[in-house]
């Protein structure tokens, strides 16, 4: 059985046919429901068709009703791991008993009285009404529950501390200590205030994220994952090493715009992972690459998952902007892959497999129109301005458009695939709600209390001025709150607790949310919860545990960029050209001396000496000179001694034309 949520055809075995049929039409229309009112708010239908103004927040609550039912008809009240938001739409068969299906009915009912009588609740929150507090809190219980249920217990745990800590902290005295607050006050702030749970999370995630999601769905309706498969394979497939390096380039190209790495995972892994093994990858290596390959593709301009659209809002810039600042960065991620596909080919004598009879023209000339929405959305971004949710619209009408008129490989879009892919993409951003509701407490909790200003004198006394430690202790706290948690929930819940300390700091505001950013999807690949890996590991057969960690030394450089970035915010292009060119040639330059000292091999084997000292040069010229003040001096002597090294294994090789 898969994670994820109930899908076609899984119920009739367990629930029983009467069952599947109510469950199914009734989850399919909530969910359908979710997609439908993020258009029309991302639209603003009401106020241009019928001159309404309708307020955010009603539109909000329409779309909470939905997520919850879903949660409660779909997630027992006793869970065993957390479901990452985007996994596939296809679930655990569950018979929801009739507390579920209460809180069900409860949770479209209380919701549903909000959207309709949001303007009177509005006028009694000054004098905090017994009725107004009872729907507060029965909003703040149901939502928690639902977040236990799907998203998991650490994270349930986290924002409930975080309320108590609200509520209470005045007790404790200290530099963490809060001003104190009355419960009914606190509790009506978090439900109704839109700093709190109606606030930007929860309006960014209906009005940006749920409209890419349904751009991801359409296209692999349409048979896009498939395309881009191809392409992949076609361009690097049939090279030394081709089965991982089509396993990079199509996680890179499909997890940009899937919103998951663990989705990512279970659509193109199933096909490079069993390819990596025929040629000769380990099982262990084989998912591990898959795993690095699929995070990656959350860094990946131009949509990250979403997050540079996010990452856009908080910092207050052009969404170009952002898209610029990830190249160089996911750049060197997916260089570093390269890099370490290649050598590991070479030194273990990775057999060169055929895995593509079709060229890369015939591929092109067979799906072309999958370009076509993309082409789309760049121009409505850039030539004509338009926000991002309207440019995700323009893209998923003109994906409907040539997908109803085209097919590739024997998969067209018709009415019915669409309708598919609007109750998909519902079922997908569930769990997603609930973090983004999460996240909108958190912002209320640290808002009324203070206590994000605590939290940052915090973070900043335990550095003790120290940029590094600061930077350090960030990295962990990012790594340990990401776990199990989709790219977008990631980023806004660490946007809001650690980016602030960082630029608190002095540290570049760019480099500080792509920093958090970084290490909060670096828990898709860390142990104990590398649910990335995790998830490779079951198609490759590899123990879990033992691939997390292999994928964290093929994933090196992941945790090495955050540092290089903010110490030197010129490879996220910012400072003078001259010296962006520089920062980034030395860092390409390092990232290749460390791989060849990594894998012991170029050419030929490299003997431990030469391993060493192309460790060293790489470090000497990975870490950006401007950035130590000393310009040059490192890069010339690592870019002296590794060049040294490796003109002395190709002399070597060029005497042993047969080692490989």
């Amino acid at each position: 059985m898969s994670d994820g949520y109930p899908g076609q055809g899984n119920l009739t075995n367990q629930v029983g046919q009467p069952k599947k049929a109510w469950l199914e039409i009734t989850i399919a229309l909530l969910a359908a429901t979710i997609v439908l009112v993020s258009l029309t708010w991302a639209l603003q239908l009401p106020s241009r068709l019928f001159n309404a103004a309708l307020h955010g927040p009603q539109f909000i609550s329409i779309v909470l009703a939905a997520a919850l039912a879903i949660v409660y008809l779909t997630h027992p009240a006793v869970t065993k791991s957390a479901i990452d938001s985007t996994e596939s739409p296809n679930a655990i068969p569950f018979k929801p008993g009739l507390f579920g299906i209460s809180l069900a009915g409860f949770s479209v009912g209380l919701f549903g009285y909000v959207a309709v009588q949001y303007e009177q609740l509005l006028f009694d929150i000054p004098y905090r009404t017994p009725e107004l507090l009872f729907i507060s809190g029965s909003a703040i219980v149901l939502l928690l529950e639902a977040l236990r249920r799907s998203a998991g217990m650490p994270l349930f745990l986290i924002v409930l501390g975080f309320i108590i800590y609200a509520a209470f902290g005045h007790l404790l005295g200290g530099a963490l200590s809060t001003r104190e607050i009355p419960i009914e006050r606190l509790v009506i702030y978090l439900a109704m205030d839109l700093s709190a749970l109606f606030g930007s999370p929860v309006q960014i995630g209906m009005a940006v994220v749920v409209l890419y999601i349904l751009l991801g769905q359409t296209l692999l309706k349409a048979g896009g994952g498939t395309f881009f498969t191809d392409v992949a394979m076609a361009t690097v497939g049939n090279r030394p090493g081709g089965p991982a390096k089509a396993a990079i380039v199509g996680s890179a190209l499909f997890g940009s715009i899937s919103g998951s790495a663990v989705s990512n995972v279970t659509s193109t892994g199933i096909i490079t992972i069993p390819l990596m093994q025929r040629a000769g990858y380990s099982r262990l290596r084989a998912g591990a690459i898959e795993a690095v390959a699929s995070t990656g593709g959350q860094l990946t301009p131009p949509i990250m998952g979403a997050a540079a659209f996010l990452m856009a809002e908080f910092l207050s810039v052009p969404y170009s902007a952002v898209v610029v600042a990830a190249v160089f960065p996911a750049l060197l991620y997916y260089l570093a892959m390269f890099i370490y596909a290649h050598l590991l080919a070479g030194r273990d004598s990775i057999v060169q497999v055929e895995i593509s009879s079709k060229s890369v023209n015939e591929i092109i000339r067979r799906g072309w129109h999958f370009i076509v929405p993309f082409v789309v959305l760049f121009v409505a971004l850039f030539y004509f301005r338009e926000s991002a949710s309207v440019a995700a619209l323009w893209a998923t009408a003109s994906l409907i458009i040539v997908g109803m008129l085209r097919s590739y490989d024997g998969a067209r879009l018709s009415v019915t695939a669409v309708w598919s892919g609007i109750v998909d993409t519902g079922k997908t951003v569930v769990t997603l709600f609930m973090i983004l509701a999460a996240a909108g407490f958190l912002i209320g909790a640290l808002n009324i209390s203070g206590l994000g200003f605590a939290l940052t004198l915090a973070l900043l006394g335990i550095a003790m001025d120290n940029v590094f430690i600061l930077l350090a202790v960030s990295a962990v706290v990012c790594i340990v709150l990401g776990m199990g948690m989709p790219t977008t929930g990631v980023y806004l819940l660490l946007a809001t607790l650690i980016a602030p300390a960082l630029v608190q700091a002095g540290i570049e505001p760019f480099a500080a949310h792509m920093f958090v950013l970084y290490f909060g999807l670096m828990s898709m690949i860390t142990p104990p919860v590398a649910i990335a890996a995790f998830a490779a590991s079951s198609i490759s057969g590899a123990p879990p545990m033992r691939t997390g960690i292999e994928a964290m030394k093929i994933g090196w450089v992941a945790y090495v960029i955050p540092f290089m970035f903010v110490f030197s915010p010129t490879l996220l292009m910012i400072g003078q050209p001259l010296s962006i060119f520089l920062d980034v040639m030395t860092a390409i330059a390092g990232v290749f001396l460390i791989s060849v000292g990594g894998v012991g091999w170029f050419r030929q084997p490299v003997g431990a000496l030469g391993r060493i000292f192309l460790m060293v040069a790489g470090v000497l010229t990975i870490v950006p000179d401007s950035a130590l003040g000393v310009p040059h001096v490192f890069d010339l002597a690592g870019a002296v001694l590794g060049a040294g090294v490796i003109i002395r294994l190709i002399a070597m090789a060029g005497r042993q034309p047969n080692t490989g």
